[in-house]
């Protein structure tokens, strides 16, 4: 089983803002598959497939940002995951605007949701950080992750959003074709 798990902030006023990269990531992977956020459970909306008798489980907290941490202990407990089954998708001011990088393990950096996944459950699960660039120099970082995305800027990050989930489905293809059932990443 593998738990993939976008970031953002469930409120509607929230949903095209640059700290909800991760809720798009997986609502399009899910969209692409053919499947709907149907299911509640763990403090998230969830979307669950099979891959080659695999459970793929994706979610979408139902906690604030900075509160990620708990739905993600919850589902460890729940389906009794390592770590080394789950991925996270989060936005990064630190990283140029359409970019991404990935990285098995890693310290939460300067996102708060993943600060508190790493306080609450550790820091050696994969991670997906998507750039959203930095904001502007005298406006407030938080302002900044919260503001809408203009529409010139979500047609370059529709781009990412699009290779995001390609890489995800990629990375669920190697680990069914070398049948390596505990590492997803």
């Amino acid at each position: 089983m593998f738990l993939i798990v976008g970031l953002g902030n469930y409120e509607k006023k929230y949903f095209k803002t640059y700290h909800n990269i991760g809720f798009m990531v997986v609502d399009k992977l899910c969209e692409k598959l053919g499947y709907k956020f149907s299911k509640s459970e763990c403090m998230a909306n969830t979307c669950e497939f099979f891959i080659n008798h695999d459970k793929i489980l994706v979610a979408k907290p139902n906690t604030y940002m900075n509160f990620s941490g708990h739905s993600l202990a919850s589902f460890k407990n729940k389906y009794k995951l390592k770590n080394s089954q789950i991925i996270v998708i989060a936005d990064d001011i630190d990283l140029p605007l359409g970019s991404f990088r990935f990285r098995e393990k890693g310290s939460g950096g300067t996102h708060n949701g993943l600060k508190h996944i790493v306080q609450t459950i550790g820091n050696d699960f994969a991670r997906i950080r998507i750039g959203v660039g930095r904001p502007h120099e005298n406006q407030d970082l938080a302002d900044f992750v919260l503001s809408n995305i203009s529409h010139e800027k979500m047609k370059i990050l529709n781009n990412v959003i699009d290779e995001v989930v390609d890489f995800i489905l990629k990375k669920i293809e190697e680990i069914n074709n070398t049948n390596k059932q505990d590492d997803i990443f």
